[in-house]
C-alpha cells in the first residue's frame, strides 16, 4: 500500500510539473499563414528596384503600414500550421516592416543608430522592445538572431534583412513569400555580392562588406568564405585572394 501511495504521489508531481512548464512556456500558437499583399504593395510603391526608400511616403501611408503590422501582430508563426518557408518569409518581412515602422515613427533622422545607445545587445536601436506578436514582445535583435539565425540554417538571409542603412543589403521592393523564397534569396545574394557599392572583387584582391566578417561563421559552416561567395559572384576569387573589408555606412538608405 505504501508503495502504491508513493507511485500515485510521483504521478501527481509529474502532472503538476507539466502544468507549471505549460504556464512558463506560454500558450501554443495556432495561427494560420498570412498573406503579405499589403506589404508587397507598399514596397512596390515606396522602394526603388535599387532599394532606395521613400520614408516620407511610408509616413504618409502609415494607415496601410499599421494595417499590415497589425496582421503580423495577430498571427505568430508556429510549426503546426506553417511550413518552414512560410515561417522564414514571415520573420524576414517582420524584421523589414518593423524596421521601416521604427524609422517612419522617428522620421526625419540621418541614421537608424541615432535611435539607441552604443552597447550592443543592451541599449542599441536593435534592442528596443517595440514589436508585439500575440503574447510575445520582441526587439529586432530577437527576430534576427533568436528567430531567423537560430531556427533556420540559411546564410542568404543576411542579404534579405534590411537595417535601413546605405551599406545594408537593399530592401527588396517586394514581399518575401514561401512560394518564391528560394529564388528571392538567391537573387538578393547575387545582387549584393556583385554590386561595387557593397563588394569590390577581382581574382587576386577583394574588398568585402563587413557583413562577411561579422557573420563569417554563418557563411563557412559547410565551405570557406571564398567558396561561398564564388557560388554567386560574376568574378571568381582565387583561393589565396587578399581580403580587406570596406567601411560600413550607417547613413539612412533614403531615396534622394
Amino acid at each position: 500500500m505504501q508503495k502504491l501511495k508513493l507511485v500515485f504521489s510521483n504521478i501527481l508531481l509529474i502532472i503538476l510539473f507539466s502544468c507549471c512548464v505549460s504556464v512558463i512556456t506560454g500558450k501554443e500558437y495556432t495561427s494560420k499563414p498570412i498573406k503579405h499583399d499589403i506589404w508587397n504593395e507598399l514596397l512596390k510603391k515606396y522602394v526603388s528596384p535599387q532599394g532606395d526608400v521613400n520614408y516620407k511616403g511610408f509616413v504618409k501611408d502609415s494607415t496601410h503600414l499599421n494595417e499590415y503590422l497589425k496582421l503580423m501582430s495577430d498571427n505568430h508563426p508556429n510549426e503546426k500550421y506553417w511550413s518552414k518557408n512560410e515561417r522564414l518569409a514571415y520573420w524576414i518581412n517582420a524584421y523589414n516592416a518593423f524596421t521601416v515602422k521604427l524609422i517612419a515613427k522617428n522620421y526625419p533622422i540621418n541614421s537608424i543608430k541615432e535611435l539607441g545607445g552604443s552597447i550592443y545587445k543592451v541599449n542599441t536601436t536593435w534592442d528596443i522592445k517595440f514589436i508585439q506578436i500575440e503574447d510575445q514582445t520582441y526587439d529586432l535583435n530577437n527576430i534576427e538572431h533568436a528567430k531567423i539565425r537560430r531556427q533556420f540554417d540559411e546564410p542568404r538571409i543576411h542579404f534579405a534583412v534590411n537595417c535601413a542603412s546605405e551599406s545594408c543589403p537593399k530592401l527588396r521592393n517586394e514581399a518575401y513569400t514561401a512560394e518564391k523564397l528560394n529564388a528571392q534569396l538567391t537573387d538578393q545574394t547575387k545582387y549584393f555580392i556583385n554590386q561595387d557599392k557593397y563588394n569590390k572583387i577581382t581574382p587576386s584582391k577583394a574588398q568585402l562588406s563587413k557583413l562577411f566578417d561579422w557573420y563569417k561563421g554563418d557563411f563557412t559552416a559547410d565551405m570557406s568564405l571564398i567558396e561561398f561567395i564564388n557560388q554567386y559572384a560574376n568574378t571568381k576569387m582565387n583561393a589565396d585572394v587578399a581580403i580587406d573589408y570596406l567601411d560600413y555606412s550607417w547613413k539612412l538608405n533614403e531615396a534622394k
